[in-house]
């Protein structure tokens, strides 16, 4: 690791920088009645001022937890600035959480005061409120909420009379507890301080250049690492804007209304956007498909010889062409002023990254967990290798522990520097686990690191299993290869132990049956269509496609096709979009025991 100093040392030294230098320019953007309103910088400092100064009237001080059940929203990022203010650390949960996590969550990190969204989560969490311990305050950002519940507002009425100013907060204060998805077992509540949180966000900015006339759209959950890191603290710290999505179904017709530069994802958002534009192309007529491809052919011949440090006339002059003939277009349905992606929470598929860099808008994938503040690594303008998810962030050093790979090749990725967390909440056993004598963080990823210094990430060491010809296979790639086609919307591969690997394959349902009504296949519900065998025989082209240049023992052979997509209300992804191996394999156990037994 180089020397690093950094420009933030803690989330005050944001907040106070921020509100000084932009004040008059937009922060927060709401879609309210049809129209986008904006919150400026000095609008955002006030509502934090009294919000902390109503925390300050309650006795919330250092060392206090306030918790937040929400949906992003400017109310999420007050009321975590004013807790920040006063040295108090915040606990985000997900609004689609169950009451019983919300529980677990509140009860293990002793939190005092929690600000709902709305009234109805207010009364889902008053059906537990009664069995936790500590718990003192609920207030509701919603105004509207009425008499029935203390709102944001009131505290904020009631602050506005007694102001109080900035506590001392160090580096070493808890700023967040991030609690992570709980694919096993109970979720496990990281500590992140001022100086995890604040220092990444210097480290980000040291390479990568966000200007005040930078705007996102957000829906990636603050509640995760990834988008509070990203999106709330290095935007704010930069003097961008923020538009909230009204929904995430409702993205691609927010986008030409908000008109970002950026867009902050997991790759399935992204994969969302290839299929999705790949569907049209595949619909259109032979001639715009022919000159889609020439586009799409002509600008990876331009990125390949980019990274060569080469360029061709011809190339670039076809590039200016397509350009104005397909690109922009494309471009202008995503708002029109999109330039670049930042793709973390998973490794995109190198399929979509080049199929939305060919596009113009530059893709720059990170890699980082909540236990790491989260960006480890980062690809940045003048450093990017598309496929790898970079290189250390300023102050940060990876290295790799191949005892924990069945591939020479590859090893646990182990990290270090300002980012690592201070630990688990009451987890000594844990923290045991996950750090080493010298103080690096072993993330449970495996990774590969290239010649020029650049991390791939190869799988989960957890996930890693043996087949019964004792190959080990990593189902990570195979699930994102056949993840890309536009007829399947989610799949794990599955193989511990077994002869082969097999899958839990979800359709996706508007492809699936737009496809059936062009072939003339008549059904009365999805489930009944998901059963057709015709279904099955798409399915398994799909599935035999996208396994083509796959090594042959890690060949998918057999395929359970589930009507039921994994969602968080069924269990089977967490609020961060990651399947739970174990629950969908519980779930579908017997048919896919079934698909060895045939």
């Amino acid at each position: 690791m180089s020397d690093f100093t950094a420009k933030f040392p803690t989330l005050l030294d944001i907040y106070t920088n921020s509100i000084e230098q932009f004040a008059d320019r937009p922060l927060f953007g709401t879609k309210r009645g049809g129209t986008w309103e904006w919150t400026t910088y000095s609008e955002f400092g006030e509502m934090v001022d009294n919000t902390r100064s109503g925390l300050a009237g309650l006795g919330i001080g250092l060392g206090d937890k306030v918790a937040i059940i929400s949906d992003n929203r400017e109310e999420w990022a007050v009321v975590a600035y004013a807790a920040y203010g006063l040295g108090a650390a915040v606990v985000p949960m997900y609004e689609a959480q169950t009451t019983e996590n919300w529980g677990f969550v509140l009860e293990d990190s002793d939190s005092r005061a929690v600000f709902v969204s709305t009234p109805d989560v207010a009364e889902r969490l008053d059906t537990v409120r009664g069995s936790i311990d500590g718990l003192e305050y609920l207030f509701v950002m919603e105004s509207s909420a009425g008499e029935d519940w203390a709102t944001l507002t009131d505290l904020q009425e009631t602050g506005s009379k007694l102001p109080v100013g900035l506590s001392d907060v160090g580096e070493d204060q808890i700023a967040g507890f991030v609690y992570t998805s709980g694919t096993t077992g109970k979720p496990k509540g990281v500590l992140l301080t001022q100086r995890n949180l604040a220092y990444n966000v210097s480290s980000i900015t040291d390479v990568f250049p966000i200007y005040p006339t930078d705007r996102t759209l957000s829906f990636l959950p603050w509640a995760h690492a990834f988008g509070q890191t990203v999106e709330l603290h290095t935007i704010f710290a930069m003097g961008g804007s923020t538009a909230f999505a009204t929904a995430v179904a409702e993205i691609t017709s927010n986008l030409p209304e908000v008109k970002p530069t950026m867009l902050v994802s997991v790759p399935t958002v992204f994969g969302r956007i290839y299929m999705g534009l790949n569907k049209r192309m595949a619909e259109g007529s032979s001639i715009q498909k022919m000159i889609f491809d020439q586009a799409m052919s002509n600008a990876s011949k331009r990125r390949a010889l980019a990274e060569q440090g080469k360029s061709s006339w011809l190339v670039d002059m076809q590039q200016n062409l397509f350009d104005k003939l397909v690109f922009s277009k494309v471009r202008d349905g995503l708002g029109g002023n999109l330039t670049y992606a930042i793709s973390g929470g998973a490794a995109i598929p190198v399929e979509v990254a080049e199929f939305i860099d060919n596009l113009g808008v530059t893709v720059y994938e990170g890699y980082g967990l909540s236990e790491t503040s989260p960006i480890a690594t980062a690809n940045w303008p003048g450093t990017r290798k598309i496929g790898s998810v970079g290189k250390p962030i300023p102050g940060t050093r990876v290295e790799l522990d191949d005892a924990a790979s069945a591939d020479p090749r590859d090893g646990e990725i182990v990290i270090h520097g300002h980012n690592v967390m201070k630990g688990y909440h009451n987890r000594p056993e844990e923290n045991a686990k996950v750090f080493t004598d010298d103080g690096g963080f072993r993330s449970g990823d495996l990774g590969r690191i290239d010649d020029d210094g650049f991390l791939f990430i190869t799988g989960r060491v957890k996930e890693q299993y043996k087949l019964e010809n004792g190959k080990y296979v990593v189902p990570t790639p195979i699930e994102e290869k056949i993840g890309l086609s536009g007829y399947i919307a989610n799949v794990m591969v599955y193989g511990d132990n077994k002869p082969f690997n097999v899958a839990v394959i979800v359709p996706d349902a508007p492809a699936v049956e737009e496809w059936a009504a062009a072939e003339g296949i008549e059904f009365e519900n999805f489930e009944e269509l998901a059963n057709d065998p015709r279904v099955h025989q798409l399915i398994s082209d799909e599935v035999d496609k996208a396994m083509a240049d796959v090594k042959g023992y890690e060949k998918v052979r057999a395929f359970v096709v589930a009507p039921e997509d994994f969602t968080t209300e069924n269990g089977m992804l967490t609020p961060t979009l990651k399947v739970k191996r174990r629950i969908v394999i519980d779930h579908y156990g017997d048919e896919i025991e079934a698909l060895y037994a045939e």
